[in-house]
């Protein structure tokens, strides 16, 4: 083995800003613009708009634990070192019970856009999910370099695709569709909040790769700022301009941005849209498969998770058993899913739950491990945006109460960590 196989370089800033584009942005910009107007019409612009604002303050302090402490566990290790052992393994099983789910409702979005332009009814929805699935995770078989790579080819390509169907669209804009703002009532902007989470899960996912970057100290935080600034204006542009041009009929389309393109270059344009929906879909399972294989093998390492998974936890290696099982468990749950037609809203409220959790014990780990200072005053804002998100996730809190006790149940039965 020679020493460039030894050491291989880390994923370069460009790949890393890429990795959390697609972390973040992913299935949100494809099918949330719906489901938030059928909750609060056009006043969920204003649930977009708290949700963008609220994601600076946590990014840039997950950012922060990246630097100061890069490891394969990401959150469930910032939590160890803040809290113990138990902590880490709720937080740790939370965000690897959440992806199996996740990737499972954001393959079936975007198979709902490939059957909106192809046809086929439920069978090419459910063929076109099994099928990146069995696409997404494959691609981090070879490494996280080369899931960095095919990461930046296509953030480039989706950043441009959706910069131009705003440009599009637009001239068929109309201020009427504006009214009523708050046909629900104003109090309909607290669901349609929470329900826009699942939009802005992505900066904690990244954290069980930090260690895999060339220069963490440095890449981190402008690879943060850069993908905020990319994620925030594109998810804002997508959403007002839905709202403008569809109106109401935005909430009735489970491919608003297939209908968006079709307002704008007609009924052909849905073949566009699925394609992008597919990528964009790729590009976050990618993202979300690559930080689960590492965390995976973090918590069979340290113990919260069977021994077996542990190979691959280290800079560098490859986790493909963890890999392995988080695929084989989405692939379960999107049998299920489709097989029982499980409302996909009820799907992502619940895995926003899990999410939501580990941003609650991230940014608690992060208000105890930060030095005084502007990383610290950045962690205690976030605490306090993620206190307002756990009160609007409310009861869907449930199915992380499950799995923590789960982990804790396993806990019970582990060795100590080494």
């Amino acid at each position: 083995m020679t020493v460039r196989e030894q050491a291989p370089p880390g994923l370069t800033l460009g790949q890393g800003t890429a990795l959390y584009v697609g972390a973040v942005l992913g299935t949100g910009v494809i099918a949330l613009p719906a489901l938030a107007a059928e909750v609060a019409g056009p006043a969920s612009l204003i649930a977009w708009l708290l949700m963008v604002v609220a994601s600076a303050p946590l990014a840039f302090t997950f950012a922060a634990l990246g630097a100061r402490h890069p490891d394969a566990g990401g959150v469930a290790h910032y939590a160890r070192l803040a809290f113990g052992d138990r902590a880490s393994a709720v937080v740790g099983w939370c965000f690897y019970a959440a992806v199996p789910p996740g990737s499972s409702a954001a393959a079936l979005f975007a198979g709902h856009y490939v059957e909106s332009a192809v046809g086929g009814g439920r069978p090419t929805v459910v063929g076109s999910a099994v099928g990146l699935t069995l696409v997404a995770a494959p691609v981090n078989w070879f490494g996280v370099r080369m899931s960095g790579r095919a990461q930046l080819g296509l953030g480039i390509l989706l950043v441009g695709f959706l910069a131009a169907a705003v440009v599009f669209a637009l001239p068929s804009a109309s201020a009427a569709n504006l009214q009523p703002f708050a046909p629900h009532g104003w109090q309909s902007i607290a669901p349609a909040t929470a329900l826009l989470v699942w939009s802005f899960v992505g900066w904690e996912a990244i954290t069980h790769l930090t260690g895999e970057f060339r220069s963490p100290t440095q890449d981190l935080a402008k690879a943060t700022t850069a993908a905020l600034v990319v994620v925030g204006v594109i998810y804002l542009a997508v959403a007002v301009t839905v709202i403008l041009v569809l109106g109401a009929s935005a909430a009735d389309s489970p491919a608003p941005l297939g209908e968006l393109l079709a307002a704008a270059f007609g009924g052909d344009a849905r073949l566009l849209a699925a394609l992008a929906a597919v990528l964009l879909t790729l590009g976050t399972m990618n993202a979300y498969y690559a930080g689960a294989a590492k965390l995976g093998a973090a918590l069979g390492r340290d113990g919260a998770l069977p021994a077996w998974l542990g190979r691959g936890s280290q800079a560098g290696e490859i986790p493909r058993r963890s890999l392995v099982v988080n695929a084989s468990a989405a692939l379960v749950v999107l049998g299920v899913v489709s097989a029982a037609e499980i409302d996909l809203g009820a799907i992502v409220l619940a895995t926003s739950g899990l999410f939501v959790t580990v941003y609650a014990v991230g940014v608690a780990a992060a208000v105890r491990l930060l030095e005084p200072g502007r990383a610290r005053l950045t962690a205690v804002v976030a605490m306090a945006t993620v206190l307002a998100l756990l009160a609007m996730t409310g009861v869907h809190l449930l199915w992380a109460l499950l799995v923590a006790v789960a982990a804790l149940a396993y806990g019970g039965r582990k060795t100590p960590h080494r």
